[in-house]
């Protein structure tokens, strides 16, 4: 049967060649056009990604102006006061950091001594602290503290002891007894039973603990010593707790019978041993705070002494300030040069003005900041200095002056920047053209990615980061497509430049961030006419074809 079919779509073709041809030509172009429509990516957007590294970044900034010489610095103190003494004169030539002049520095010289003071103070309090909080110490103190409490427990013991004894006694007395009081009453009955209670209670409790006691020493270890202070001190409270029943109950007898002489003795010895047992339960409770405290004192002496310690850093970054304070009342001279003029004289008063001027014939760089730049300079900053004629040459520096005032240019406000220059090249001329990029900070291991991986909306900075990441997009300039959309993360920036920007928070070393899309375009391909190509079969070209499919 198939074998028939095949004959019969054979035969076909045979017969209609023309249509046949047609046919297949429908079938290939339908299903290039499938095929290409299925595998396009056009306009579908691509990720670049890049991992966060940590690395130096450094912040600069970037100006331009020319090759200066015999540059004039104005000479400034940073503090006022009465010149006091004048070293140098008109002409004279002068080296890096000579003492020009100084000015009246009673003040700043007391404030170093007493910053000195202060830490030499700071420091003897941290010595005696340590000493104080030695271990030794505070392990006499804590053994002090024991011993004083088994000493105060034997007396205890040997009290209560005795005091037990002479209060059975007492109510073993003719008069005291359930005879005697059972004609008083059921309240003298009721005060004698709780009485009775009482002391059947406090002797059992004492025999309990007498036998701790019977087996501590000084050589017993701490817990233990503790252990036998705090039942001393329960067994005191209790049979404190016994007296003052017993003592209730004499008074009621003696002032029911009328007869106070009969029981006068009872109620003084009674009193007296109250008193007995409440100096002892005093000075029991005392040794329990002394040990606490001891120690207390073993948990808090690492504290005391960081906190001694940070004191005495304190003072010594005090002493330094005072000690750098005293040091700007000596003016001293930058750079090597000639004093050109000296404009105070000694019994002036210092100020911000200048009060000498020193000539080098050194070359420098003479460059302009606009106003929101020279914000960022300050005197010392490290620079680099290339220049326009000498492109292999690139030497270091340093800002000697920042001008005070700037010049107005078509609204825009420049100031002049000088930078000295470490070394000297003779290839360099005056009025040469120099870029200098002077740097304003630096950080090291910090987190770093590219400026483009940094998003803001809304003051809010982010990154853009697939979960889990994408693989092989990594600097890929083709990118990588994902069907999933990157997820917007937070983060906190800190230092830049002009390729690199610090994360201070959000993500970490390691991370995968988007540094880039890239979309695909949509390619254009020519592909011959269908009715051209059949045209073609039937006429033999391109004109034919179009000829051949008019004339039908």
């Amino acid at each position: 049967m198939v074998k028939n079919l095949l004959g019969k779509i054979k035969s076909f073709f045979i017969a209609h060649k023309t249509i046949s041809i047609i046919i297949i030509i429908i079938l290939l172009v339908v299903g290039y056009y499938s095929y290409k429509k299925i595998t396009d990516t056009s306009g579908q957007i691509k990720y670049i990604t890049t991992t966060v590294q940590k690395g130096t970044i450094i912040a600069s900034i970037t100006g331009s102006g020319q090759v200066s010489v015999s540059n004039q610095i104005d000479i400034k103190p940073k503090v006022s006061g009465q010149i006091m003494w004048i070293g140098v004169n008109s002409g004279d030539k002068v080296n890096t950091g000579q003492a020009l002049l100084s000015i009246d520095s009673t003040d700043a010289q007391k404030s170093v001594r007493d910053a000195q003071v202060a830490l030499d103070s700071a420091n003897l309090s941290l010595e005696k602290l340590k000493l104080q909080n030695s271990d030794s110490n505070l392990n006499n103190s804590l053994s002090k503290a024991y011993s004083d409490g088994l000493s105060v427990v034997s007396s205890t013991f040997s009290d209560i002891t005795s005091e037990m004894i002479g209060l059975n006694n007492m109510l073993l007395q003719q008069n005291l007894s359930y005879n005697t009081v059972h004609v008083n009453g059921p309240t003298a009955v009721a005060y004698r039973t709780k009485t009775d209670d009482s002391y059947y209670q406090t002797q059992n409790l004492f025999e309990k603990i007498s036998k701790d006691f019977a087996v501590i020493s000084l050589s017993s270890n701490g817990s233990d010593i503790e252990n036998i202070i705090n039942e001393t001190y329960q067994i005191t409270q209790v049979f404190n707790d016994t007296l003052k029943d017993a003592k209730i109950f004499v008074d009621y007898i003696a002032q029911d019978t009328g007869k106070s002489s009969d029981f006068s003795g009872y109620q003084t010895t009674l009193s007296d041993y109250l008193t007995t047992m409440n100096n002892h339960f005093s000075s029991l409770g005392s040794i329990k705070t002394n040990i606490q405290n001891s120690k207390d004192t073993f948990q808090s002496s690492d504290l005391d002494i960081q906190s001694a310690q940070l004191s005495v850093t304190q003072k010594e970054n005090a002493l330094q300030d005072a000690k750098d304070k005293l040091a700007d009342y000596t003016i001293r001279a930058p750079f090597s040069g000639l004093v050109s003029v000296i404009n105070v004289k000694v019994g002036d008063t210092a100020s911000s003005s200048s009060v000498a001027s020193i000539v080098t014939n050194s070359q420098l760089a003479q460059i302009s900041l606009n106003e929101v730049d020279v914000a960022k300079i300050q005197l010392g900053q490290k620079a680099t200095i290339t220049f326009d004629a000498i492109p292999d040459l690139s030497i270091t520096g340093k800002v000697t002056q920042i001008d005070t005032v700037g010049t107005v240019t078509s609204g825009v406000v420049n100031y002049t920047v000088k930078i000295s220059f470490d070394t000297q090249d003779n290839r360099i001329k005056p009025g040469m053209s120099v870029s200098a990029d002077i740097i304003t900070d630096v950080k090291t291991d910090a987190l770093l990615v590219p400026n483009s991986a940094v998003k803001t909306k809304g003051g809010v900075s982010y990154v853009q980061m697939f979960t889990p990441p994408l693989v092989g997009s990594d600097n890929n300039s083709a990118g990588i497509l994902s069907l999933t959309l990157p997820e917007q993360v937070t983060v906190q920036t800190g230092l830049s430049n002009d390729t690199s920007t610090e994360i201070t928070s959000g993500i970490i070393e390691g991370d995968q961030v988007v540094l880039k899309t890239v979309t695909a375009s949509t390619a254009v391909t020519t592909t011959p006419s269908l009715l051209n190509a059949i045209g073609g079969n039937r006429a033999g070209g391109a004109g034919g074809g179009t000829r051949a499919l008019r004339a039908n």
